[in-house]
């Protein structure tokens, strides 16, 4: 059997709602939002297409995150506990490996009560409650559609959805961080470009007939220590339109790529460098 028979049947066009994790990230002939960032620096194409033909093997880096959004939004990996203070038992690492070849996400008592504690806070917080309403809305729902411009496949893996679509669609994406203050979170949004993704998620959305012009991301973001604080971040226009620039170059990177089958690095020439700004403008005074 050729490879080309092998490999997995791209989902069709348009909303998913019972699309697995695995088959969504399966699909390499289409560009995520995730994607889409790896494609620019400070990474690269070829990093991008590395991590495309070596997704990273469950670890316990991920699980706290992956275990909170499935408390919070009722729908990923199963969450089990592996009795027992010590995980460096054989029984207790035969029973971990158990759980992750499976797929579900192994878990110490204390971890299941802080994701459980997490969900209850989730659902104390007003606005992230009615955002997360499970009475007008679903978790996980991946769309498929066609970039006008380039012609290529983009997707995108909604965390909620509501039930109730209109021009003012707001579409709530929960995170975890150490630090959910404002000040921290500015600087994660350049560091982890959600400005990016809320104009990636704002165009699916519109691309997919969920919404109009007004559809909005909104962050929810909790901290991972108690009270399990919540912080609900909008991106303002200025921020988004910057994502929104920075996403037409990836998705014309990701086109030529493509067409050329060339994943490019760093570059086949020297690149001259020059000092960081601040470094320049402090050592000039000095040694110039």
């Amino acid at each position: 059997m050729t490879a080309l028979a092998e490999a997995p049947i791209a989902p069709a066009l348009g909303l998913h709602d019972n699309l697995s994790n695995e088959e969504y990230h399966s699909d390499k002939t289409s560009l995520s939002s995730s994607g889409a960032r790896k494609l620019l620096p400070p990474s690269c194409p070829a990093k991008f297409r590395y991590e495309q033909d070596h997704p990273q093997p469950a670890s316990k880096t991920f699980d706290y995150g992956n275990a909170a959004h499935k408390m919070v939004l009722g729908n990923g990996p199963d969450l089990e506990v592996v009795p027992g203070p010590r995980w460096d038992t054989g029984k207790a690492k035969a029973h971990i490996a158990e759980i992750r070849e499976r797929g579900g996400i192994p878990l110490k008592d204390h971890e299941m009560q802080m994701v459980k504690d997490m969900a209850a806070a989730i659902r104390r917080h007003p606005l992230a409650a009615t955002l997360l309403d499970p009475a007008y809305g679903a978790p996980e729902q991946s769309g498929f559609w066609i970039d006008g411009p380039s012609g290529i496949r983009r997707r995108v893996r909604f965390d909620w959805l509501s039930s109730i679509h209109s021009s003012r669609l707001i579409i709530p994406d929960y995170k975890t961080a150490a630090d959910a203050s404002n000040q921290a979170m500015e600087k994660e949004i350049e560091k982890r470009g959600y400005n990016c993704q809320a104009a990636w998620y704002e165009e699916a959305a519109q691309a997919l007939d969920l919404g109009g012009p007004e559809t909005e991301l909104l962050l929810i973001v909790q901290e991972k220590k108690p009270p399990y604080l919540v912080n609900v971040i909008g991106i303002d226009f200025m921020s988004r339109e910057i994502g929104r620039g920075k996403n037409r170059v990836a998705i014309e990177t990701f086109a030529d790529c493509m067409a050329t089958g060339n994943w490019p690095g760093y570059g086949d020439e020297p690149n001259y460098l020059s000092l960081p700004g601040y470094a320049e403008n402090r050592d000039k005074e000095i040694y110039l």
